[in-house]
């Protein structure tokens, strides 16, 4: 066993047999490389990262490979979940070095951590275009030892080259902001010009759910009748839901497809993909009424609840691609296997209408197996019989072996999850998504907390400025469905520790604290991607609680978010697009309060999806939106403006729209 052995990361505790001589990040392991004279090598992966397997295997657990490590470099592994800050620096030194990036990802560093020479995954021996891992480490050792100076020039450079990306948005210069109507128009005309019309979502394979994308295409619809926009939104949806990357027995995503048909797909399940995405296919139900919608949220938040449960609290981070060491290997069925499993249990009888179902075929459609699907355009809603196989073809599947769970519990991951549970529970009244919500966010404020108050991202790891945005987010919803003033108090309290902690001269938000170790960039996170950055995040929570509370410290905390990001709303909207509504809230959202025990009201209020509104009922609390509002009625202020005061349903239902 090497150092990672008591690792808290699953991912490092993985390599702990390893040949290679791993350090975690660390100050042992920086002062190992000083004082030996050795370069480090950064490995940055994370547990359900198929490819971060594959090079293990290949390499990691090769003794000639493990003994060209040890000898010449001081080795590093990083799970790039539970150090985000340690993956930005590292992952833009990849990018600015080759162009993309991606994981495992491989950095070459002088021994105090900047970085020279940087790849992803290096086979072991040259194919694919890549040179074989071994000669990469063979002529980085040879450059080390003999041409050190211009090793330590080019990483110089390339740290200059890092912060200049941090600091991206001032070499834009200053732009005036755009208004959000003319933001959400200009995002929808360039995602027009990219929209796959046959299969949904932008570009072409690998395709990536983009659900903030889906949502302000809903939003633009909603508030310009634009058929082009909720044409994309419902393609990509029904592609999403219909093809191979829903899992069709369990429910949930998996990360990414393969192909633009969102047929096969990568196998891995992240919780960020599941809260992300069952939260838009609520908001979808909301403004379509598609019951498929629903459908998918809920057997997605089901599986999320039934599966990723932690064994002593909160939620797990995510299921591995491979099982038994096959990729997808518990998730495909051959037709032999779907008429087995249906014969074991007396059923054969189920077997034409589960083959036809799910596309089942005797060539399979992916390396001689069948990943489950469902025409694009055909109903999600299943019959009796295939409900009955479906539930057989799961009991099946799980006395396979199962893919690797990495039970991570990430403060961040969990809050953007029980703020999804929430603002689901809001809008169906199903009452496990409502307990599950407190439940995780309770679990948070429990334990991932120092004695200090300082808040963890995951054990022994301080938390990012990303954490304690989604916390605000988790909180706030948390408080519009309880209607209890406890999660507004608490909200404002990680609010206030977020800018203490996090915020820079200008006003944005560092992904460290100001507590934190030194790195050789301090990074910041402003462009969207897979999940929102920190500063959109933060900008649309503190500006929500800011609604909520009256505070104006937090208000102008997020309209200075959206300041800065101006040129890139202005010239690149997709760049930051998780930014849109808090650039609508900017402008003057939307603030709903139900005075007294108005259920209906409240119900009314709930129907809807209201991007930038906020709700506010139960018990009072002392924000201005609570005075001078009697009892019995709702009351409805839009751009600091009230409406009258509304007593039923009919009323409140038109000043909604």
């Amino acid at each position: 066993m090497n150092r990672l052995a008591g690792a808290t990361s699953p991912y490092l505790r993985q390599h702990a047999d390893n040949p290679v001589d791993w350090y975690p990040w660390g100050p042992e392991a920086l002062a190992t490389a000083e004082r030996e004279g050795r370069p480090l090598f950064v490995s940055i992966g994370y547990a359900s990262c198929h490819w971060c397997h594959v090079m293990a295997h290949e390499s990691f657990e090769d003794p000639a490979t493990a003994a060209d490590l040890n000898r010449s470099f001081v080795p590093i592994k990083v799970d790039r979940e539970e150090r985000p800050d340690l993956d930005a620096v590292y992952m833009a030194a990849v990018q600015v070095t080759t162009g993309s990036g991606g994981w495992p990802m491989s950095v070459f560093c002088t021994p105090d951590g900047r970085p020279f020479l940087g790849g992803t995954y290096f086979p072991p021996s040259d194919r694919h275009g890549l040179p074989a891992f071994r000669r990469v480490l063979a002529a980085v050792a040879e450059a080390w030892r003999d041409r050190r100076t211009e090793v330590e020039a080019q990483a110089s450079a390339l740290v200059e080259a890092v912060a200049g990306e941090v600091r991206l948005v001032d070499r834009l210069g200053p732009v005036p902001r755009p208004g959000f109507a003319q933001a959400l128009d200009a995002l929808t005309a360039g995602l027009g010009a990219r929209f796959d019309a046959e299969w949904g979502g932008w570009g072409s394979a690998p395709k990536f759910p983009r659900p903030g994308l889906v949502e302000l295409c809903l939003w633009h619809h909603r508030r310009t009748g634009d058929p082009t926009s909720r044409h994309m939104a419902a393609t990509t949806l029904a592609a999403m839901a219909s093809g191979g990357i829903y899992d069709h027995l369990a429910g949930g995503f998996a990360r990414y497809a393969t192909d633009r048909e969102w047929r096969v797909p990568h196998f891995e399940k992240m919780l960020t993909d599941q809260a992300l995405l069952a939260r838009t296919y609520v908001r979808a139900w909301q403004v379509t009424g598609d019951p498929s919608h629903l459908q998918v949220a809920t057997e997605t938040l089901d599986y999320v609840l039934a599966t990723l449960a932690a064994p002593g609290g909160g939620l797990c981070s995510s299921e591995d691609a491979d099982a038994g060491g096959v990729e997808g290997g518990h998730a495909t069925f051959t037709a032999d296997q779907v008429r087995a499993a249906l014969a074991g249990e007396g059923r054969e009888d189920l077997l034409p209408a589960a083959l036809e179902w799910y596309g089942v075929t005797a060539e399979g459609n992916w390396e001689a197996t069948t990943v489950l699907r469902r025409p694009l355009g055909a109903t999600l809603a299943r019959p009796p019989e295939v409900e009955e196989a479906r539930r057989l073809l799961l009991a099946a599947r799980r006395r396979r072996p199962r893919p690797a769970r990495d039970e991570k519990v990430l403060t961040e991951w969990n809050a953007m999850a029980a703020a999804s549970l929430a603002e689901a529970a809001a809008a169906t009244g199903a009452g496990r998504w409502h307990d599950a919500a407190v439940a995780i966010t309770d679990h948070l404020f429990d334990r991932a907390r120092r004695p200090d108050g300082r808040w963890l991202r995951s054990a022994g790891v301080p938390a990012f400025a990303i954490d304690h945005a989604w916390l605000v987010d988790a909180c706030t919803r948390l408080g519009e469905l309880t209607g209890e003033g406890r999660w507004t108090a608490r909200a404002e309290e990680v609010a206030g520790r977020m800018l203490d902690l996090f915020a820079e001269g200008d006003g944005s938000l560092a992904t460290t604290g100001h507590d934190a170790e030194r790195l050789v960039v301090r990074p910041k996170e402003v462009l969207d991607g897979a999940v929102p950055s920190a500063n959109s995040e933060a900008a649309v929570a503190l500006l929500r609680l800011a609604a909520l509370t009256g505070s104006d410290r937090l208000r102008t905390a997020g309209e200075r978010l959206v300041e800065l990001a101006a040129p890139l709303l202005a010239q690149q909207p997709s760049a930051v697009a998780d930014l849109l509504p808090a650039l609508a809230l900017a402008e003057g959202g939307t603030e709903v309060v139900v005075a007294g025990n108005r259920p209906d009201l409240l119900e009314e209020v709930r129907r809807r999806w209201l991007p930038d509104a906020v709700v506010a009922w139960g018990e009072p609390t002392a924000s201005p939106l609570w005075r001078d509002r009697p009892a019995g009625a709702a009351y409805v202020c839009h751009r600091f403006s009230c409406r009258a005061p509304a007593q039923d349903v009919a009323t409140l239902a038109a000043q909604l729209g």
